[in-house]
């Protein structure tokens, strides 16, 4: 659940969550521990998982959002490409 407070210059959301109390006291001990902030050791253990997570993905699901996003109107490219370079080898020589 997202909060509605927004920090506008850093771009900063205040989110809640939930958490078992045995999880809240064992966050308060590292925090005083790491001598760091709750929110500074929840950001890390995120961005752990979410490092974690796109490691396990595959190359196609990592690529899906990019797929046909430019498009550059030439959807043959693997089927024609050995004429494309003959007629390229042509041009050149002819040039010379």
């Amino acid at each position: 659940m997202t909060g509605l407070m927004t920090n506008y210059k850093t771009e900063e959301v205040i989110t809640t969550a939930r958490l078992p109390m045995s999880t809240r006291n064992k966050l308060i001990t590292l925090s005083k521990y790491k001598n760091k902030t709750k929110s500074e050791i929840i950001i890390e253990a995120i961005e752990m998982y979410f490092d974690k997570e796109e490691n396990e993905m595959d190359s196609y699901t990592l690529g899906l959002p990019y797929f046909g996003k430019y498009n550059l109107g030439e959807g043959d490219l693997s089927t024609t490409y050995k004429q494309r370079i003959k007629e390229k080898l042509r041009a050149r020589q002819n040039s010379y």
